[in-house]
């Protein structure tokens, strides 16, 4: 986990109490769910996208694109929403991001993304709850 403080902050006891297992796997413990398990993988409506532990805005919904990859992808977070780090865990160098308001784990940011960034974040949709407009 991330040495940063962060502005909310929680014991590992009120984590798992707020959150589903599977969320706090994702976005205390730096899992990654399935490709393809999450339903917000196939939201298109015009919204928010939120950290699912603090609710901190992170995305809008004109910033998802279709990357194939069985995540949730966005060329572009909304600004000072994101963190990021060096993540180089399973033998390879990637740039974690997550949540810049609890520090949840949410996901990774990739140079192979659309216009205008060229940037896709791959994030893992349990990590995030979603709010139309």
């Amino acid at each position: 986990m991330n040495k940063d403080v962060f502005q909310v902050t929680k014991t590992d006891e009120e984590w798992r109490r707020l959150l589903t297992p599977e969320q706090y796997a994702v976005l205390r413990g730096h899992g990654t769910e399935f490709p393809g398990s999450c339903a917000l993988l196939s939201e298109h409506r015009a919204g928010t996208f939120a950290c699912a532990g603090c609710q901190q805005r992170l995305f809008v919904a004109d910033r998802k694109f279709e990357s194939g990859t069985g995540w949730p992808s966005f060329f572009a977070p909304l600004e000072g929403a994101i963190g990021s780090t060096v993540d180089r865990s399973h033998g390879m160098t990637r740039t974690e991001v997550h949540c810049s308001r609890c520090g949840g784990h949410l996901g990774h940011v990739f140079p192979d993304g659309p216009p205008p960034t060229g940037l896709r974040y791959c994030i893992n949709g349990v990590a995030l709850t979603f709010e139309p407009d």
